[in-house]
């Protein structure tokens, strides 16, 4: 929800802020009006085009690599979409099968132009990306999601819009790839340990029971060192036997903030997409410090 609200913000500042600053420009006319109204054009410009020419480069310079030889970090990827086993999503607003969904309801109001929007969201249920060599499990929890096309209907005074990743469609990914569990997983002996004896600690007549040797209602050091260690035990057998398990590899929303993008447009057409809007933000950016050059020289 959080990188829903910054692309719909981010989307606001770039186009009907800058409009509006503009017809203030001309209600207002004066030099020293257009000369911050172009500044602020340029700074709103300036953003945008971080923006874009980020995603540009993200795309353009990460190799992609195919699932089942792909490197633990930051990767591309592309496959198909398609719905884990046993589990079944169905759009918010249409109900039809799909794989990812977002939905935007809206409603004319007679004390307000235009559309109102009075709810939406997106679905965070994970879901399978699938390619030639294997698969592994998208978690689309923060990510920028970039469907094809979308659906628009009107019934009455309200307007629904839905957007859909599809079982099946393609689908471009850019994020974090990590194979949990296996023999390769990360696993905290001391802080596993601390927490199962946090666990035992909380049923304390289960506690003494067990390493209360002398039954005298308290544990010693020597009592409680065999607590310790009985603890290291079972953590000892249990981090085994996850690491016996198969791994699951996945894609995730990168912890050091990159890009994490999911698409169903093809990679060439998103990757001239952002490259063309850079050069159209950073445009607007020179296109408006002359003006606001222009505009501080006339007196």
């Amino acid at each position: 929800m959080v990188v829903q609200l910054r692309r719909r913000y981010a989307a606001l500042l770039t186009s009907g802020t800058q409009l509006a600053l503009l017809v203030v420009g001309l209600h207002l006319g004066e030099p020293a009006a257009w000369a911050f109204i172009f500044a602020a054009v340029a700074a709103l410009s300036f953003a945008a085009w971080i923006g874009a020419y980020r995603r540009w480069r993200a795309i353009a310079d990460t190799p992609t690599s195919q699932i089942a030889s792909a490197a633990q970090g930051y990767a591309e990827l592309a496959g198909r979409a398609e719905n884990r086993p046993g589990i079944r999503v169905l759009a918010r607003l249409s109900t039809l099968p799909c794989c990812w969904y977002r939905y935007r309801v809206q409603e004319r109001r007679s004390d307000r132009k235009g559309w109102t929007t009075i709810e939406e969201g997106e679905s965070e249920e994970p879901f399978v990306l699938r390619d030639e060599t294997g698969a592994c499990v998208v978690d689309p929890e923060g990510a920028e999601v970039l469907p094809a096309a979308y659906d628009t209907w009107t019934r009455g005074d309200r307007r629904y819009t839905e957007w859909l990743v599809r079982e099946g469609d393609p689908l471009y990914a850019l994020g974090e790839f990590a194979t949990l569990g296996g023999a390769g997983a990360a696993l905290d002996r001391g802080r596993d340990v601390g927490a199962l004896l946090a666990d035992w600690k909380h049923d304390r007549p289960q506690l003494l029971a067990r390493f209360d040797l002398d039954r005298d209602g308290e544990l010693s050091f020597r009592e409680w060192a065999l607590a310790r260690a009985q603890a290291k035990r079972e953590i000892d057998r249990t981090h085994a036997e996850e690491r016996a398990l198969p791994g699951v590899d996945c894609l995730r929303r990168p912890a050091d903030g990159r890009l994490f993008l999911l698409s169903n447009l093809d990679p060439d057409k998103l990757n001239r997409k952002y490259y063309g809007w850079a050069w159209i933000h950073l445009a607007v950016f020179f296109g408006a410090m002359i003006g606001a050059l222009v505009a501080l020289g006339i007196d």
